[in-house]
């Protein structure tokens, strides 16, 4: 009787050391899985897919290396259309079938929010999402990372400065009545409410919006010098093209919503003269930086198509997932992933991201933002990172 209940007693310790030492799902001996949930088919599905490639890219190169401490990285993409339903179906679909480790540069606000209990329910972290949502490390959870500086804080940094650069006296705001225009919007009333100012007038439009005339119409009338953009793709262009047309030219600032290389493909000319915040270059295959030309060929000569700030987001995703994962070590689990976090420096790479910190009570890498402003039908860097 004594020895079974010896017996027995063993059996429930080794149970619970093994317990112990059980590594996190999604991590094999020669394997780690990795998820991504990407819009292939919806309205930012041009974007989810150059996040995609851009992944597949570092992914490959990591593999041909011989992956991490001996594991492969296998990835897996579920599509959201960017529909938050969607995305928590995909979610779960990569979670409980595909068993990965992580979740790694989910594109869109919504679809994160929908997704991150699901994820979280079983421990997954949520990795550098694709979105510049406060909420994408606030309120804290130790299973969230972000590396995007916020609309907000883009803005509330770099107006001041542009502001006073150009001498600008009535300040005026367009912005999406949602999260994300609100977001800029907010931004810029910190920017102005530090420099002793107020926005001269606010206009809002409906997603989805196509015609700007009644907006443009009455931020010219109130005599606005500088326009804030709480703007993405269309109605950037709708604005700026409306204004141009009606002889009516402030200096304009987007938040990097609208740093992309589509406002000068699908705007042209009147696009020249934008600003907008950004935290990662548009890598263009005729770069003047030779690593991102090399980068940016290599790409194209990969997938047959030229890469964007988008590539450059996701394949930066995967590369700072790999340095952390190096540096937790052979034992790879999501405490020790969340332990070698912590003490993280990410430090600038050829596409002028500035440096990324970590630690136990700070979960976004970076709040800085620079300018870029499109020249000749091109972005072009034209400041420094903005310090507060």
């Amino acid at each position: 009787m004594k020895l079974h209940h010896i017996a027995a007693l063993a059996i429930v310790a080794m149970a619970g050391a093994s317990a112990q030492a059980q590594p996190s799902q999604g991590v094999s001996k020669d394997t780690i899985t990795l998820g991504s949930i990407q819009d292939l088919s919806g309205p930012l599905a041009g974007f989810g897919k150059q996040v995609r490639l851009g992944m597949m890219l570092r992914v490959d190169e990591a593999n041909e290396q011989g992956g991490i401490n001996g594991r492969k990285l296998d990835l897996k993409v579920e599509d959201s259309g960017y529909d938050p339903k969607k995305a928590v179906l995909a979610a779960q679909k990569l979670v409980n079938q595909d068993k990965i480790f992580m979740m790694i540069a989910h594109i869109g606000t919504a679809q994160n929010l929908a997704a991150m209990p699901v994820q979280f329910s079983k421990n997954v972290i949520n990795f550098f999402p694709v979105t510049a949502a406060r909420e994408m490390y606030e309120p804290f959870h130790k299973l969230k990372y972000s590396f995007a500086a916020t609309y907000y804080d883009q803005i509330r940094l770099a107006a001041p400065k542009l502001i006073k650069e150009k001498g600008a006296k009535k300040i005026c705001t367009i912005y999406q009545d949602d999260e994300f225009g609100l977001e800029v919007m907010r931004g810029g009333e910190a920017a102005l409410k530090s420099i002793g100012m107020d926005f001269t007038e606010k206009t809002s439009y409906k997603r989805g919006a196509t015609d700007f005339s009644s907006q443009v119409a009455k931020m010219k009338a109130a005599d606005c010098d500088f326009v804030v953009l709480g703007t993405i793709i269309r109605e950037t262009i709708g604005t700026i093209g409306e204004s141009r047309k009606t002889g009516f030219s402030p200096t304009f600032l987007g938040s990097s919503a609208a740093y992309t290389d589509l406002i000068h493909k699908l705007g042209g000319k009147p696009m020249d003269g934008l600003y907008a915040t950004m935290t990662v270059q548009h890598p263009y295959l005729d770069e003047a930086s030779q690593p991102i030309r090399f980068w940016a060929n290599k790409y194209k000569t990969k997938f047959n198509e030229d890469p964007t700030v988008f590539s450059v987001y996701g394949y930066n995703a995967v590369d700072s997932f790999i340095k952390a994962a190096q540096k937790a070590g052979p034992g790879l689990s999501t405490d020790s992933f969340i332990k070698a976090m912590d003490t993280m420096v990410i430090p600038p790479d050829m596409f002028g991201s500035a440096e990324g910190t970590f630690g136990p009570q700070k979960r976004l890498g970076s709040e800085l933002s620079r300018l870029s402003q499109i020249t000749d039908g091109k972005w072009k860097v034209v400041s420094d990172y903005v310090k507060p």
